[in-house]
């Protein structure tokens, strides 16, 4: 074995390290593939940043541009009032309905941007109509996942096989060429899951309460001397009696006291720490002049029966899901407040209850201690006129919005969707190829002042495209070595005079594993130039190894690691490691079977 493809394999093995320990951002480790490929001589400087330039890469920033501006223009809540119409099926027609709607819009638009619309919309249905969320989110995922394998456009992954197939020789992908095969892996999906849902949890509200604190809020707020509790014991404070709130702490003179004891009288300057919902928190500070977070609550009882004058400087409420990769990870209130929050000023968090997290913890640990984690929420306070800043922080997720709603015209929301639907066509057509048509639809935003640049900057998820651009490079450096040789000649000699099925299969399997452990772009990446060479060396038909790597890098089910989307309903600590593994395992084994056979049967 060459030097040079030592060298290859040393970076490969070390990428998929840094992505299963997490220590490193995906951007970061994207980055020093950069450095790491051009310092060791495995390609050129020229090379080694050519990922940014790569048709793949253009495309999918111009997807997310495109997919930002139906988000500014209402499109996207448009959609979810829509879907919210669905909620008059049974729940067992629901499922299905719900991942065949997932799934086809997941056929043009970011799936992750889908998931997003669902986990808001089943987060309120559950809530008001008590069915668990969690027959529907795994569900809804995996079909958001199967449907954007369904077009060229679905997924990232697919437009990057695609370019780096094309690079390498092999005639480009059109925009339905294996979407049959796609829909044949989607109807397996929804008829495997719509069963296998009646073994997902079944969280009751009353069980999501105990499980996931949906309506409790921890706050901070102290008594002035104008308060009416001044004197009173917790045991006389009629919320508390009434258990609508959860006294968590006192804090007097700096001197904590851990769940207070019931006989304790209330003082001037004492600070209470609090658990309850937004809305009932309010009425207790407004009723009993509290200050909340050491600042007096700007909203006055007018504003909570609607009044509408001074509107530009109301202050409102708005609720913040926390993603994996957000930069408020890890940080406290305190923390939070000395951060520019585009004008906005944290005011509670919301913690996800689990086995490590529950309100006795809570209880014993200093408020300043309490840190965010991915499927926690935090609650903001900010002028109305403010809310679209928050567009700019990274990997969050407006739930709720308290008394204010954006007014988008008509006609912006048409406008924005007959764009979408105009690069859709021209792509789908073959007027023109998909990084045109995709950049045709930024243009049209642009010119019909749908989307502003400077807000756009903020919203692109630069971790993908950095993603995308390092890992790019490595299969320049696989191609350049000649590892992508070396490997595929390894695998000929293992699988000479093997029938062609075992050959698909185990390109399938090898693909499927190492997408639920890394990312599944870096997995296409590593394994498609593989797939060529495999391909070549056989003497069979390249279209249905470059496909067995498509597909395999998106069907991650069996971990909530291997695609966002799964990482994302993870976070909202629903799910348990063990029901990636079990449904999502054995919905994989099951694919893999039929993604087998299927692509065999072309090979004949």
């Amino acid at each position: 074995m060459e030097h040079s493809i030592i060298l290859v394999f040393i970076i490969i093995g070390c990428t998929v390290v840094l992505f299963v320990t997490e220590y490193f951002p995906v951007d970061k480790i994207g980055f020093f593939i950069i450095i790491a490929s051009v310092l060791l001589q495995l390609t050129t400087p020229e090379e080694a940043i050519s990922g940014f330039s790569n048709p793949a890469v253009i495309t999918i920033l111009s997807l997310m541009v495109i997919a930002a501006g139906l988000e500014d223009n209402g499109v996207i809540d448009w959609l979810t009032e829509l879907i919210k119409k669905l909620k008059v099926l049974p729940l067992v027609l629901l499922t299905p309905v719900f991942m065949l709607v997932s799934a086809g819009i997941s056929s043009f638009i970011s799936t992750t941007a889908v998931v997003i619309i669902f986990l808001k919309i089943i987060s309120q249905l559950a809530e008001r109509y008590n069915f668990s969320a969690a027959k529907l989110l795994m569900p809804i995922s995996f079909a958001g996942i199967l449907g954007g394998s369904c077009t060229l456009m679905g997924t990232s992954t697919n437009l990057i096989v695609n370019s780096m197939a094309q690079n390498a020789g092999v005639e480009p992908f059109s925009f339905f060429e294996f979407s049959t095969y796609g829909l044949v892996f989607l109807s397996v999906g929804v008829i495997f899951m719509t069963i296998a849902s009646k073994f997902l949890p079944k969280d009751t509200q009353d069980d999501l309460q105990n499980t996931y604190d949906i309506e409790s809020f921890i706050f901070t707020v102290k008594v002035p001397k104008t308060s009416d509790l001044i004197g009173k014991n917790i045991s006389e404070i009629e919320f508390i009696s009434e258990e609508l709130v959860t006294p968590l702490k006192l804090i007097r003179d700096k001197k904590v006291i851990n769940a207070p004891s019931k006989n304790i009288d209330i003082k001037v300057n004492d600070n209470l720490v609090l658990m309850s919902s937004f809305d009932y928190i309010n009425k207790i500070v407004l009723n009993h002049d509290l200050i909340i977070n050491d600042k007096k609550s700007e909203l006055k009882k007018a504003e909570f029966r609607g009044n509408d004058s001074s509107k530009n400087n109301d202050m409102t409420y708005v609720e913040l899901l926390i993603l994996p990769g957000s930069s408020l990870i890890g940080k406290t209130l305190k923390n939070i407040r000395t951060m520019s929050l585009n004008g906005a000023y944290p005011i509670a968090i919301k913690k996800r209850k689990n086995i490590r997290n529950t309100t006795e913890r809570l209880i014993h640990k200093s408020i300043k201690e309490i840190k965010l984690k991915p499927g926690d929420r935090l609650l903001i306070e900010l002028q109305e006129q403010q809310i679209d800043n928050l567009r700019a922080l990274d990997n969050v997720v407006i739930l709720n919005q308290h008394e204010y709603r954006q007014q988008i015209t008509t006609k912006r929301k048409v406008t924005a969707l007959l764009i979408l639907l105009m690069a859709v066509s021209l792509a789908a057509s073959g007027i023109l190829s998909i990084l045109s048509a995709s950049l045709t639809g930024v243009a049209g935003m642009l010119l019909f002042g749908l989307i502003s640049l400077e807000n756009i900057y903020h919203r692109i998820n630069w971790q993908i495209i950095f993603l995308l651009a390092g890992m790019i490079p490595l299969g320049i450096a696989m191609n350049n070595s000649g590892a992508d040789l070396w490997l595929s000649n390894q695998l000929q000699t293992m699988l000479m005079n093997q029938p062609s099925y075992i050959v698909i299969g185990l390109l399938l399997a090898i693909t499927m594993i190492l997408s639920g452990f890394i990312s599944n772009n870096a997995t296409a990446i590593i394994l498609t130039p593989v797939a060529i060479a495999l391909a070549s060396g056989l003497n069979l038909d390249v279209k249905p190894f470059i496909l067995a790597v498509l597909f395999g890098a998106n069907f991650s089910f069996f971990t909530p690691v291997g695609y966002q989307t799964n990482t994302l309903i993870y976070g909202t600590g629903l799910y348990k490691f063990k029901h990636f593994l079990i449904i999502g395992g054995l919905l994989s084994v099951i694919l893999w079977v039929v993604g087998t056979i299927i692509l065999t049967s072309t090979l004949q």
